[in-house]
């Protein structure tokens, strides 16, 4: 089961409160799933659902709140074949309309959503945010692109939803892509806030749990990328600094100072070494700064006498591709 069926199922067990909270949240399914339509020169309330549970609760609290009686309908022409649910209410559709809020005493279709909704206390704000998620709300994995979604018909809608996000004190942004308005929560903790205040609980945790696992990983292959990184470079700057010091052997020929000769000798019989294993593997033990510098001033003079000799330095003894600066 996808996060975002499992986020659904979850949080259609939840209860709003009062009846209040409960009327806002079938308001919100409704206005999310584009359920107000005319047909005939009447109203028909038609709100499609992703499962007979949904539908089924949501067919309850309409009668339970309006009594209104909601016809249930199944249909196979969903999403990748997958059978979607609906919930009817043909008879008394632009009474539910005006009792919810979706029409105004004149018989105007509201296009965002009910101010009672989005100016509310906490418990309608959140209703309104679990019945928008169960009407056209996504939940992707957590990683690099993770999102929290909300499809709404209209861009007042998205506003409004925005609006009340706001007041619950959690970032949400509206974005209109293709032409199909979205509300977006990006930032991590802005997700976890949303899921906890809708009552997605269960799904917060294991959603947490996976997002620490991806860290996880995903700091460890930064950290062996690093390692094999630095691993080349130095590898590539040993080849280098070996290559240069048989060419200043070659160049100065036997006029290397003994101390400055043991260093470079020391560099080529342990290619492989770093400058602290050169300086433990030196009799008497030296630093590696001691080991850098003696190599450095070998070089150093190398250079200098190709150059008043005229003849190419160092930095020719380097196999091409292999310089590091």
């Amino acid at each position: 089961m996808s996060l975002t069926a499992q986020v659904k199922q979850e949080i259609a067990g939840v209860s709003p409160g009062t009846n209040q909270a409960r009327a806002a949240q079938v308001t919100s399914i409704l206005r999310f799933t584009g359920a107000l339509q005319m047909i005939s020169h009447r109203y028909i309330i038609e709100a499609e659902l992703e499962s007979e549970e949904l539908a089924l609760r949501l067919g309850r609290e309409i009668g339970a709140l309006y009594g209104i009686r909601a016809r249930l309908g199944r249909s196979s022409g969903g999403a990748q074949g997958q059978a979607s649910y609906f919930v009817r209410v043909i008879e008394q559709g632009d009474t539910l309309a005006r009792q919810t809020g979706l029409m105004d005493g004149r018989g105007r279709i509201v296009r965002g959503l009910p101010n009672r909704l989005t100016l509310g206390t906490a418990d309608l704000l959140a209703a309104t945010w679990r019945g928008a998620f169960i009407g056209a709300g996504t939940l992707s994995e957590p990683g690099r692109s993770a999102s929290l979604e909300i499809t709404c018909p209209n861009r007042e809608t998205a506003m409004a939803l925005v609006g009340a996000a706001g007041r619950l004190t959690i970032s949400a942004k509206a974005r209109e892509v293709r032409g199909v308005n979205r509300v977006v929560l990006r930032d991590v903790e802005a997700i976890n806030e949303m899921l906890s205040t809708i009552g997605a609980k269960q799904v917060l945790g294991e959603w947490e749990k996976l997002r620490q696992r991806r860290e996880t990983r995903a700091t460890a292959n930064r950290l062996v990328n690093f390692d094999d990184a630095n691993l080349r470079r130095s590898a590539r700057a040993a080849v280098t600094a070996c290559a240069r010091v048989e060419r200043a052997f070659e160049i100065l020929g036997d006029d290397v100072p003994d101390h400055l000769r043991y260093a470079g000798e020391l560099r080529l019989q342990f290619r492989e070494a770093s400058l602290d294993e050169l300086g433990q593997r030196a009799d008497p033990p030296m630093t590696k700064d001691a080991v850098a510098g003696r190599v450095r001033r070998l070089l150093s003079l190398a250079d200098r006498s190709a150059s008043e000799r005229g003849i190419p330095g160092t930095m020719s003894g380097v196999p091409e591709g292999e310089e590091i600066d």
